[in-house]
């Protein structure tokens, strides 16, 4: 089979996984420096429950229940798609576990309709209709949860766990708050640098060596753009999630978006010099360095048809999306893939997202023990391999960073170099969470970014002084007096 058919199923399953992980994160959220969270979760009497018996129990409990006749009935939002390309493995794991845990039915069920993912859970969990596991809890907006009392403490469970050292250390940062682990990691995945290495070449830069630092970038990007081919030096993100790549730069510039406080109440940092900064140099290289797209506001696809199409030399990638490119015909051993140049920091950490499942706080001690160990087995090392073994037998190419050290994605796809395995890896090494409250925040520096590149006169930090104003007036003034309530 040619490469290009084998992928073909990729093609359509990686937009949809990659824009999912990482538009999904992009929804806000820093479980750092998070206050009072462990006081909201356990006022249920629930939790209190599991951190008295712990996860050593939770089998005992389920098998009690059998030995009385009796099985515990949990509801999972799990039950796939009918187009999903994973639905026939996905239901051969689930009658493999109902086999192995006679005592546990599971009711798989899809996920409510609704716009939004998040919205529909909390309104759920707010009815009192929610499921008693979930596993679209994600990075950034996890520690907003728990501060909602919607994630069970699960320290007791996770501290009897004999697989709990074979999750990578940054897959457990989002999800462990004040030393409470309430997210068991499902999925991840780590961004970085996309270069194009046989335009590196043409250009007469080395194919193997991106930019360390913003110098170096802007340097190759101006020997990669030519305007008689529409090639340009790299994209920028300026359509309506414009905050999500620019964030990026202002890490890199030593800062963050937002802070949170030791009280668990919110400081904007959009006029903060970093920020300030890395919108100077985001406008910079739309006007001054001109070294991206004409159309600063196209969307994302619309990006990623530039890089398909050999028009962008560079751009952000997640370890997620290898497989795309090589659907749209392009060869790896002409991808690279890097950390982030360099900013004035001297740090280029790459953005971590993706998903943990959680138990419902509010359901019994008897389902949170099912939910426990159900979650343990779809974590376990036999059912990673087993979904990766049917994505290599039905040519999909895998997201070759897993949340468990023992699982090595790359062994389950063909054509992948060892550089760029441990390109991702080197990536995962050094992360950062998006800004807390990004979710709510988005359209305001959005609007501020969205101006810099499109307003050659604009004044960046007038722009994001106006936008500071106004999310502290309509957004940050009302959430810091729900904390101190």
């Amino acid at each position: 089979m040619k490469k290009k058919q084998r992928f073909r199923t990729w093609s359509s399953l990686a937009i949809a996984l990659v824009l999912m992980l990482m538009v999904s994160a992009c929804s806000g959220g820093n479980s750092s420096n998070v206050t009072n969270v462990s006081e909201a979760t356990n006022d249920s009497s629930s939790t209190n429950a599991a951190a008295n018996n712990g996860s050593d129990n939770a089998e005992a409990t389920a098998d009690n229940t059998a030995s009385n006749g009796g099985t515990v009935e949990i509801t999972v939002w799990d039950q796939p798609n009918p187009d999903d390309t994973m639905k026939s493995i996905k239901e051969e794991v689930y009658a493999d576990f109902e086999v192995q845990h006679p005592n546990i039915k599971v009711k798989h069920e899809l996920m409510p309709q609704g716009t939004n993912d998040r919205e529909v859970f909390v309104t759920a969990m707010a009815g009192g209709n929610g499921p008693d596991a979930y596993h679209s809890a994600h990075f950034p907006i996890i520690a907003d949860w728990v501060g909602q009392g919607l994630a069970l403490d699960l320290t007791p469970y996770w501290d009897s766990y004999a697989d709990k050292d074979k999750f990578i250390p940054s897959s457990m940062e989002a999800g462990t708050i004040d030393g409470k682990v309430y997210g068991v990691p499902h999925d991840m995945y780590v961004t970085g640098l996309f270069w194009n290495k046989k335009m590196f070449e043409a250009a007469g830069l080395d194919r193997d060596t991106p930019p360390a630092n913003w110098d170096q970038l802007v340097e190759f990007g101006k020997k990669l753009a030519d305007p008689a081919k529409k090639q340009y030096g790299i994209t920028l993100l300026g359509m309506e999630w414009a905050d999500w790549w620019f964030e990026y730069y202002v890490w890199q510039a030593g800062g963050d978006l937002t802070h949170v406080n030791p009280d668990g109440t919110v400081q904007l940092a959009f006029t903060e010099e970093p920020s300030v900064t890395a919108l100077q140099f985001y406008k910079d290289l739309k006007w001054k360095d001109k070294i991206v797209q004409n159309n600063v506001l196209q969307s994302y696809q619309d990006n990623m048809n530039d890089i398909f199409q050999g028009r962008a030399a560079m751009s952000n990638a997640a370890s997620g999306g290898f497989g795309d490119y090589v659907a749209q015909g392009m060869d790896l051993n002409d991808v690279g893939f890097a950390p982030y140049p360099v900013g004035p920091s001297g740090k280029g950490p790459g953005q971590i997202g993706g998903a943990y499942w959680i138990i419902n706080p509010k359901t019994t001690k008897e389902k949170q023990d099912a939910a426990w160990q159900y979650i343990m087995y779809l974590n376990s090392k036999e059912v990673a391999e087993k979904y990766l073994q049917f994505q290599q037998d039905n040519g999909i190419f895998p997201n070759l960073l897993s949340v468990r050290s023992d699982v090595d994605p790359s062994q389950f796809a063909q054509d992948i170099s060892p550089e760029l395995v441990a390109a991702v890896n080197k990536a995962a090494s050094d992360t950062h969470l998006e800004y807390f409250l990004k979710e709510r925040l988005t359209p305001y520096v959005v609007k501020a970014v969205q101006k810099a590149l499109t307003d050659e006169k604009s004044n960046p930090k007038q722009l994001l002084q106006e936008a500071q104003d106004a999310a502290q007036k309509e957004v940050v003034d009302a959430y810091n007096a729900s904390v101190k309530k």
